[in-house]
């Protein structure tokens, strides 16, 4: 599959060739298809799933707003495909083990999505954004920080 993936991506990295080196167009292209499918299911999540509703958890006493368990939802199939695609299609040649690389990238991921979550919140809440257009705008901001640390720490 992985081979599919890169052949596929291969048609199309003449266009950007003199931008990009083959990993970094790698990673932005998987990176970026990644991302729109975390932005289509946050809305489909969020829309349909908890229908923009409150939901409170009498065992626990506390209640969850329809953002964040979308934004929860969103980032258990982000981080499962995510991973796949950047140990598999992107940074094939990085030499330490999978198991380093799943702790590494879950770190890297616990970081950027705390730092998406916060700017997803303050989005929402303090500069009242449509959680979904919301959304967007604080995964592009995180975005940078994210490639950084999966090229210089993750899979080094």
């Amino acid at each position: 599959m992985s081979n599919l993936i890169r052949r596929f991506l291969d048609i199309f990295y003449p266009l950007v060739s003199k931008i990009f080196d083959k990993t970094t167009y790698y990673y932005a292209a998987c990176g970026v298809g990644n991302l729109v499918l975390s932005w289509i299911l946050f809305f489909l999540f969020y829309q349909f799933v908890f229908e923009k509703k409150l939901l409170y958890v009498k065992q626990i006493d506390f209640v969850f707003t329809p953002y964040t368990l979308s934004a929860f939802l969103c980032f258990i199939i982000s981080f499962t495909l995510g991973f796949m695609l950047m140990k598999y299609v992107v940074f094939t040649k990085s030499e330490l083990k999978g198991r380093i690389q799943l702790f590494r990238y879950g770190l890297s991921a616990v970081v950027t999505s705390g730092a998406n979550w916060i700017l997803l919140k303050s989005l929402i809440e303090l500069f009242e954004f449509f959680p979904s257009v919301a959304n967007v705008v604080s995964t592009c901001l995180v975005v940078v920080i994210s490639y950084l640390i999966q090229r210089n720490f993750t899979f080094k």
